[in-house]
């Protein structure tokens, strides 16, 4: 199965700890100074008490002023551990609400024991994210361990894009550009989401223009479509691993089991829907939830 369609299928479910209200509840109640500095403490939490730059380079895309903003003071607020067990509360929260009954069905234990086996086989070695969150133990409760094990599966994921980005030689802000120019998102809303200064914004597209892979803002050439489609498909090869060790008759019954609990996050958190930078796989979820079928 498409690595691509599967990260498709959990994302929605890893990324209530980011676009919920619960998570947010319990990063203010740790003390964070708004919403970056609780996504910060929390998503960088598996690394320690990380400095700026290191987590400047394992996020890649946001601009240092952003996570400077947070970072290093996120760690006088509270310990990484602190938010490791915050993230899980707001995590544990955000499931209940959204799945309901769901959140304790066999279906959820199912999924969890295959998540948990696909991400024994994820892959760790240059992936600082990725194996951070591969060495946490995983909760108890069935419909945490499913969180935590596609997390893992994600963040290595991520470190796998990130070796991509820095193969196709784009840098982090050319990368926001590229994006941007490939999906529709307006220079203004990135700039704003990363931090990223107009001057560096505007000398990242001039760069892109020289090698041919921007032809006006907010335009990709046949060569610039090219790289991008290029850095998709290494992402899809460097995560494809666990799931040819799980083999193809389980990897399609994750799929089946995580389609629907994906699909009602998705529709259920208005957070992720209105998020222009959030996964939205509702057609494809759907599809492989049965409904167009």
């Amino acid at each position: 199965m498409d690595p691509r369609l599967l990260w498709q299928c959990f994302e929605p479910y890893h990324a209530v700890t980011y676009f919920t209200p619960e998570s947010i509840a319990e990063t203010d109640a740790l003390g964070c100074k708004g919403r970056w500095m609780g996504y910060f403490g929390m998503r960088a939490a598996p690394l320690g008490a990380a400095p700026a730059w290191l987590v400047t380079s394992a996020f890649y895309n946001f601009h240092p002023s952003r996570v400077e903003r947070a970072v290093p003071e996120a760690w006088e607020v509270a310990t990484p551990e602190e938010y490791l067990a915050a993230r899980l509360r707001g995590v544990d929260g955000a499931l209940r609400r959204l799945l309901g009954p769901a959140v304790a069905s066999p279906e959820v234990v199912e999924a969890a024991d295959l998540a948990r086996t696909a991400a024994s086989w994820a892959p760790t070695a240059g992936r600082p994210l990725g194996a951070a969150n591969a060495v946490l133990p995983l909760p108890g409760e069935p419909h945490l361990a499913l969180w935590q094990a596609v997390t893992t599966l994600r963040e290595s994921r991520g470190d796998g894009h990130v070796a991509a980005l820095v193969t196709a030689g784009l840098d982090p802000v050319e990368t926001l550009v590229a994006f941007g120019a490939d999906t529709g998102l307006t220079p203004d809303y990135l700039r704003a989401a990363r931090q990223v200064p107009e001057d560096e914004w505007t000398a990242a597209e001039d760069r892109l223009r020289e090698r041919d892979v921007l032809a006006a803002p907010g335009t990709l050439t046949a060569e610039g479509r090219e790289l991008r489609d290029s850095v998709e498909a290494l992402t899809d090869e460097a995560a494809a691993a666990p799931w040819q060790a799980l083999g193809d008759d389980a990897t399609a019954r994750f799929a089946e089991l995580m389609a629907p609990l994906s699909l009602a996050i998705a529709r259920g958190n208005e957070a992720m829907r209105v998020n222009p930078m959030a996964i939205h796989p509702e057609e494809a979820l759907a599809r492989l939830a049965g409904e167009d079928r």
